[in-house]
């Protein structure tokens, strides 16, 4: 049996079409159910539907042989025991800086406020500059504008978020799509199914049939 930890929302959305194509397909709509494991077409094949934040934690420990995350997800939480073998080059998106519109950036010690915690003081290090980093979970757009922080750390797709409240990109720290993540046992001791899916998958993201 292999198990493969799929990310909630738009990652979801974007990988159900690309698992089709490698042949394997939910017994039921996972967008529509409230379950959070599905049985598949394939006898050895099953689906788990995760917070993203949660994937690379079950794929670490083996409770995932392989899983579907954002880069954003696995910059953050940094573990070392899964391989990250395929881009599948969907949900697309940046990872960046954001600020008011025409304000500077402070020159002294900066306020960032973020759910990225660790990405946002790796990189604030690597650019010689002193941060405090506040924690906070949504509605990143507000935080500037009622100073809480000098700026943000977050995800830009389109930017019309930030432009509804006034703010605009800055510096981009990262390209960000979805990568597949395979557990280290598990490549291991079930290489004879995890690698032909792992081929699978990537002629399906290069639009191929599997």
């Amino acid at each position: 049996m292999i198990t493969i930890a799929l990310t909630k929302g738009r990652i979801l959305k974007e990988t159900l079409p690309l698992l089709a194509r490698a042949g394997i397909r939910p017994d039921e709509d996972p967008a529509s159910s409230r379950k959070l494991m599905f049985e598949t077409n394939r006898d050895d094949v099953r689906l788990l539907v995760l917070r993203g934040v949660d994937v690379p934690t079950y794929v670490e420990f083996g409770a995932a042989d392989v899983g579907v995350a954002g880069k954003d997800t696995l910059m953050e939480h940094g573990g070392n025991g899964y391989y990250e073998p395929l881009d599948l080059g969907i949900s697309r998106c940046r990872l960046m800086t954001a600020n008011r519109v025409g304000v500077a950036r402070p020159r002294g010690r900066l306020r960032v406020a973020t759910k990225y915690l660790n990405v946002a003081r790796r990189y604030y290090a690597q650019c010689g500059r002193q941060a405090d980093v506040i924690k906070l979970y949504g509605a990143m757009e507000l935080a500037p504008l009622v100073s809480l922080c000098d700026e943000i750390v977050d995800i830009v797709d389109t930017g019309n978020t930030l432009k509804a409240n006034g703010l605009e990109a800055r510096e981009v720290i990262a390209e960000i799509s979805s990568r597949v993540i395979v557990n280290k046992g598990a490549l291991k001791t079930k290489h004879g199914s995890i690698q032909p899916l792992l081929n699978q998958l990537d002629e399906a993201a290069k639009g191929g049939e599997a």
